[in-house]
């Protein structure tokens, strides 16, 4: 039963958390910058090390474990 709860609380919480960094994100779209070649610029080859870079590890770290703890909560609920 604790464990449950534990779960419940967790759940919420990497609901809300994944909400948030979704909405932090900027869009994909490149725009007329994509036409002429500059989705290869040196901004786009840096992401990995930079803010948007991060927010996409986390957020995909935390859909991961979004989907984990809904298994388990199907399981044991």
């Amino acid at each position: 039963m604790v464990l449950k709860i534990v779960l419940v609380v967790l759940y919420v919480i990497i609901c809300l958390a994944l909400a948030a960094l979704i909405l932090l994100q900027e869009g994909k779209s490149a725009g007329l910058g994509s036409i002429a070649g500059m989705a290869d610029s040196y901004w786009s080859k840096a992401k990995g090390r930079s803010m948007e870079g991060h927010l996409n590890k986390i957020t995909t770290a935390l859909a991961i474990s979004f989907l984990i703890i809904s298994f388990v909560l199907n399981i044991v609920w």
